[in-house]
């Protein structure tokens, strides 16, 4: 199956705020089952997102990138929260042994940081997110781009 964009969203930030803002608009929207994926590269924002958007969801205790555990559990929004990163990971089979369908196909939001690297394992459809810093237009500057993706029928 081939995968299709329905829809691609390009946003612009200035600065931290403006990047947890985006992430906490875009938790306030999440529903039951959806899949993120967060790509980018080191010190692009990820983290700042991905705290923005857990406080979205209703989550106000620290949220922290899991880079050595793989994945943090949080049940203290309206929805659980599946926080990955796979940054770590040496080979996809390690998400299995984390029980990674149970995330993905289950009740909660799930979001992967350096989703990338797993992308044989992915759900057709779900939610990509593309963090990208520019210099050239600032050092807080972020270009954001957020595609809808689905199984072509």
């Amino acid at each position: 199956m081939e995968r299709a964009e329905s829809k691609t969203e390009i946003l612009e930030t200035f600065g931290e705020e403006e990047t947890y803002r985006l992430g906490e608009k875009l938790g306030q929207g999440a529903q039951s089952g959806q899949v993120y994926t967060l790509i980018g590269g080191l010190g692009v924002g990820k983290t700042v997102f991905t705290k923005g958007f857990a406080r979205g969801l209703g989550i106000t205790e620290h949220v922290s990138s899991p880079t050595f555990t793989i994945l943090q559990v949080y049940e203290s929004g309206r929805l659980p929260f599946y926080h990955f990163d796979v940054y770590r990971i040496g080979d996809v089979e390690e998400m299995e042994e984390i029980g990674y369908e149970d995330c993905f196909f289950g009740g909660g939001v799930c979001l992967i940081e350096w989703a990338d690297l797993i992308k044989e394992i992915l759900p057709a459809k779900h939610t990509q997110i593309t963090i990208r810093k520019d210099l050239e237009k600032g050092f807080d500057y972020r270009m954001i781009t957020v595609k809808q993706l689905d199984a072509a029928e």
